[in-house]
């Protein structure tokens, strides 16, 4: 009797099991994705998710949040008003969104030996960039600011406060603050149970779970053609990015020409010039987008042998670079680990 009232047990725990595993697939399969759409950080986005409510309005508060944090273009941000003088990092999540981009920006910049570096936006102006001054700088204005550029030039103290060995320092996030964003939002999903999801801000990628075609989430790298006004949209590759954060950084989009000579919007903070070698587009992907996102920066800066080095000592990243080959054609780099479906 014993031995029947234990296998009729184990049986309705089996039905049991098999219908609650039919009911999660049929609620998952029934349940919607949604896509949100929107201008973020001088930048779009774009955030599709499974969910049976659209969440914009808390995914623009989470933007809304780094905005306040990180934001070159909002006087009140917590970077700005750093800029202007002030020492304190407020209390408060904007205060410790600040903090956390700046103490990941400052780890990137010791291991990639300055190649990331927050400091650097005073020489990419003055070389026609950000406010398009439009005029090359002579050396001796290029040695001047480099004066203030520089990782080590800043520096945080226990009471909260970033210090300065100069007041000109001027930081700046922007390669690094989108792929925090996506972070952000991946969060707020996940803290919301959200399983399936992709959160793309500007061209920076965090993705989890299976896309609406219930397939992994394939993410395009764009073929790096001179193309100032951003219309070329072909793609060199396509990859297949599940549960991991991607981001890209190039050259073939921010540039210009002055007498015969192409500029980079790239500059080695320890030469303070564009860089010049043959690595035209760096994809990382990581854990997170933030590290993905100073990476590609950093290897943008190292170039091609630098970053191939640096990577045999961390496989947490992985990387995907398109360079110039001497007769002027594309080639391409990747990480062995990498899943890859070239599509050229």
């Amino acid at each position: 009797m014993k031995g029947k009232t234990k296998k009729l047990a184990q049986l309705l725990f089996l039905v049991a099991l098999i219908v609650g595993t039919v009911w999660i697939i049929k609620n998952q399969r029934d349940t919607p994705y949604q896509t949100d759409e929107g201008f973020i950080f001088g930048t779009t986005y774009k955030i599709t998710y499974q969910h049976a409510d659209d969440l914009r309005g808390d995914i623009e508060q989470e933007l809304l949040k780094v905005d306040a944090a990180l934001s070159m273009f909002n006087d009140t941000s917590v970077i700005s008003r750093i800029n202007q003088g002030s020492t304190a990092i407020p209390e408060g999540e904007t205060g410790q969104m600040f903090l956390d981009v700046y103490q990941l920006a400052m780890q990137v910049s010791e291991q990639t030996q300055g190649a990331f570096d927050i400091t650097v936006a005073p020489l990419v102006n003055a070389w026609g960039f950000g406010f398009k001054s439009g005029s090359m700088p002579t050396q001796a204005q290029v040695d001047s600011i480099r004066q203030f550029v520089g990782y080590r030039k800043v520096s945080y103290t226990a009471e909260r406060r970033i210090k300065k060995s100069d007041p000109r320092t001027m930081l700046d996030c922007s390669a690094i603050a989108k792929g925090y964003g996506c972070d952000v939002v991946a969060r707020l999903l996940e803290n919301r149970g959200i399983g399936n999801y992709m959160v793309m801000v500007g061209g920076e990628v965090v993705t989890r779970g299976i896309s609406p075609a219930r397939m992994p989430w394939r993410i395009g790298v764009t073929k790096p053609v001179d193309d100032t006004l951003g219309l070329a949209n072909e793609n060199q590759t396509v990859l297949n990015v599940t549960d991991r954060a991607m981001a890209t950084s190039g050259n073939y989009r921010n540039f210009y020409y002055k007498d015969g000579r192409k500029y980079a919007h790239t500059i080695d903070p320890a030469t303070g010039h564009p860089v010049q070698h043959s690595l035209l587009s760096a994809t990382v992907l990581a854990k997170d987008c933030a590290t993905a996102d100073a990476y590609a920066t950093a290897f943008m800066v190292m170039g091609m042998e630098r970053a191939r080095q640096f990577l045999t000592s961390h496989p947490e990243l992985l990387a995907y670079f398109i360079y110039a080959k001497p007769d002027g054609e594309l080639g391409t780099w990747q990480s062995e680990k990498l899943n890859v479906t070239d599509i050229r």
